[in-house]
């Protein structure tokens, strides 16, 4: 097959970044021209193709391709943003000129500006991040349609579908400053879903599988992702309701990505200066137990968490958060650091690549250290409360006795505190599941109430 065109184009405007940051290069410039003291501004492109498919006809096609320049200038400690998607050279001196319009009404902060030049990215690796896919329309509906043929067929319990989607994305991040940083990067991201509706005499069901990679050569493959989401789907038939009970739980592990990244939201700046945390003041106390170690990854080779430099410009690096159980700092950037009198950690726009450590036991060996509980595969609703720490989720999974999952079982309400639950982490499993920037295995949690009847 000959190449997308979209894709072939944007493959080589990705591979030569020059002219994107001689823009913001020039836009830097425009702002030091018009008085601003300092300057920052971002720029992306990205295209990509989107193809969705239901009960075995096309439902949608979608080729994006989408770019956007923002800059934001400093005059003194008055700050303002403006943004354009045309990079011609009469409209980013518009832009440049609107933030500084901007800028000279607003309110002075203290904490207004740039990172500190001494912390800028002086050396980017190449972290393996960009894999184009150059992947046509009907290969694209011809591999979603397999994945759906696949899960319908699998059982004849599944009885109806939401679709199968293929989707590739590629895009160029550049980013520069008035202390002389510009940087830029290419990064892909491509995936595959698959969901189906199983059917029999005790209702209906439904659930997914996915697969993520940056290179679509480490994609699952069509067939065993539709094969999954078939499982999945026909497991959870026949579930019941349970009576309300307090067990241990254990997450599986896209769902324990989640209650780690309620540690993430935490542990933040901006809910931390705030007050907006349960864990305001906690750098240095004991959350976790002693054997647990949670660090930060940011270049992993193709991980999809993986950066040179976050969004300021502020070169990361491996660090610490969880050692021995103790939280050893917290998620900054610069403007949340000033708040709390810290230094960045390098995390403008989010953690890279959250890793902790597992136990060395496998799904089956969780569930046998459980015992009885519930595992659960899927949450729901937003019953999370970062300022007390509060835990209330609608779960489905499946009921465990003699450390063997018995029936599944579902609208059932989790409630606990996160603090609780942190604590009271007794394992983590080896099935690691990086398709994020959080990356873990399953987790057994002591105890938590399941409300059920």
């Amino acid at each position: 097959m000959s190449e997308n065109p979209v894709t072939s184009r944007t493959a080589d405007e990705l591979l030569e970044p020059g002219r994107y940051e001689q823009i913001v290069a020039d836009l830097l410039d425009e702002a030091k021209r018009l008085g601003a003291s300092s300057a920052e501004a971002a720029l992306s492109i990205e295209s990509g193709l989107s193809v969705t498919v239901r009960l075995g006809e096309v439902e949608t096609v979608e080729h994006n391709r989408d770019k956007g320049l923002g800059i934001t200038v400093y005059f003194g400690q008055r700050k303002g943003s403006a943004s354009t998607s045309d990079f011609s050279a009469g409209a980013v001196r518009e832009t440049v000129k609107a933030a500084c319009d901007i800028a000279r009404y607003t309110e002075e902060d203290s904490c207004a500006g740039l990172a500190a030049a001494a912390l800028m990215a002086t050396d980017i690796p190449d972290l393996q991040l960009y894999h184009p896919w150059a992947i046509e329309t009907p290969e694209a509906i011809e591999r979603a349609l397999a994945c759906e043929t696949v899960a319908r067929e699998h059982d004849s319990r599944i009885t109806n579908s939401e679709g199968a989607s293929i989707s590739s994305h590629s895009g160029l991040r550049v980013y520069g400053n008035s202390h002389g940083f510009v940087g830029a990067y290419p990064s892909s991201r491509h995936s595959m879903s698959c969901t189906v509706i199983g059917q029999d005499e005790s209702g209906m069901q439904r659930d997914y599988w996915y697969t993520l990679a940056r290179d679509p050569l480490q994609l699952d493959s069509a067939e065993s992702v539709g094969v999954r989401a078939a499982e999945r789907t026909v497991a959870r038939l026949g579930a019941r309701k349970i009576d309300t009970c307090q067990v241990p739980v254990m997450f599986e592990a896209d769902v324990a990505r989640g209650v780690l990244g309620h540690l993430v939201r935490a542990i933040s700046g901006g809910a931390l200066y705030r007050n907006a945390s349960f864990l305001v003041d906690a750098s240095g106390q004991q959350l976790f137990p002693e054997r647990v170690h949670i660090d930060e990854r940011p270049h992993l080779p193709g991980a999809l968490g993986s950066a040179p430099f976050d969004n300021e410009g502020v070169a990361t690096a491996p660090r610490t958060l969880i050692e021995a159980g103790v939280l050893q700092g917290y998620v900054l950037d610069s403007y949340s650091g000033c708040r709390l009198g810290l230094p960045t950690t390098g995390n403008a726009g989010g953690v890279h690549n959250l890793y902790i450590n597992h136990d060395g036991l496998d799904r089956e060996q969780l569930l046998k250290k459980m015992d009885r509980g519930l595992l659960v595969t899927d949450v729901m609703g937003q019953g999370v409360n970062t300022v007390t720490g509060d835990y209330s989720r609608g779960a489905a999974g499946f009921w465990v006795e003699n450390g063997e999952i018995q029936y599944p079982v579902d609208e059932v309400t989790l409630g606990g505190r996160l603090q609780d639950m942190y604590q009271g982490l007794q394992a983590v499993g080896n099935d690691i599941d990086a398709r994020g920037n959080i990356i873990t295995g399953s987790w057994l949690i002591d105890n938590l109430t399941v409300a059920g009847d």
